[in-house]
């Protein structure tokens, strides 16, 4: 079987929160950022704002993008490291329902949780426990599944990847930069694999700044340029760039009231893949990114339930 889209991620169990920023500020981290923590802090942690849990379900950035490509009508695989437990299997059938096929096989311990601590301006702050996800491994990778996909997606969450089997195979790759905090952990690596390996990078503003050492959105995506053949970066409200070559597209925002921002990037990678997998021209592509993106913002959860073709068509 061929698939529009190979993803590689940390498949990381959600629980989300809604807190006020002054709770926020209790807790010591920093809204907006992406924190690693140990087994015990994130219990320790969960304990503490039990009451104010307001949704969980399977998530992790590569997932929501495959489950995306899905929703739209591609066809789409996953692999992640997912542990024989309770989280596991509700997270393997929910992948399972979304119409992803899944190759993982089980692991020893306790699949990766991540709680989203969600303000009141609709930011989400991360801390992620990764259990068993720190266990991929080569051998869980398929790899005719992947060679017989268009596109390899992998995120910065998991920035070591299978990169070269891809493009030996002629496999388009396309990395998502995921979080700043990524970026900065792991800059020297990720401008080595852009360089050498993506077909397509995509970030928001402030990764690819991070990223490129420049201090606006417009000198960012022509930076990358020295990099990739393509790429795209969201500017929230202000909508996106994205760039063919030389070519430089902008897309105007849709306006939403924002409830919750987790999952927003990770949808937009998914219409942007939907699109160039379909040969659909890059700006309209942009435009049904953008779109999907919003409505995501515009509900609690990271990810879409349906989509309105006819909206799609027409953009």
């Amino acid at each position: 079987m061929s698939f529009d889209v190979y993803g590689m991620c940390n498949p990381l169990y959600d629980i989300q929160a809604e807190l006020t920023d002054e709770m926020l500020a209790q807790t010591g981290f920093e809204k907006g950022g992406m924190n690693l923590i140990d087994e015990d802090a994130q219990k320790a942690l969960l304990a503490r704002i039990s009451g104010n849990i307001v949704n969980a379900e399977s998530g992790g950035s590569g997932a929501n993008t495959m489950i995306g490509v899905a929703l739209l009508g591609g066809t789409a695989c996953y692999t992640g490291k997912l542990a024989d437990d309770e989280h596991g299997m509700l997270y393997a059938g929910k992948l399972r329902e979304k119409g992803v096929q899944l190759f993982a096989s089980p692991g020893v311990g306790r699949t990766g949780t991540c709680v989203v601590l969600i303000t009141p301006d609709a930011e989400r702050t991360l801390c992620t426990y990764l259990g068993v996800c720190r266990d991929l491994g080569p051998e869980d990778v398929d790899a005719a599944a992947l060679i017989a996909s268009q596109y390899l997606y992998v995120t910065g969450y998991l920035w070591d990847t299978e990169s070269q089997t891809a493009r030996s195979n002629g496999v388009k790759v396309a990395l998502s930069l995921s979080d700043p905090f990524c970026v900065n952990r792991h800059k020297a690596a990720f401008l080595d694999i852009a360089s050498d390996f993506v077909d397509l990078l995509i970030g928001n503003h402030e990764e690819m700044q991070e990223l490129t050492g420049t201090v606006c959105p417009e000198d960012a995506i022509r930076a990358t340029s020295e990099l990739c053949d393509m790429s795209a970066v969201t500017v929230g409200s202000s909508g996106s760039l994205l760039r063919d070559g030389d070519t430089i597209y902008a897309v105007s925002p849709f306006a939403v009231d924002a409830v919750d921002t987790t999952g927003a990037g990770d949808t937009y990678a998914a219409g942007l893949l939907y699109g160039l997998t379909r040969g659909i021209p890059l700006d309209q592509t942009g435009r049904i990114a953008g779109y999907l993106a919003a409505q995501v913002v515009g509900k609690l959860g990271p990810r879409l339930e349906h989509v309105n073709h006819t909206i799609i068509a027409g953009l």
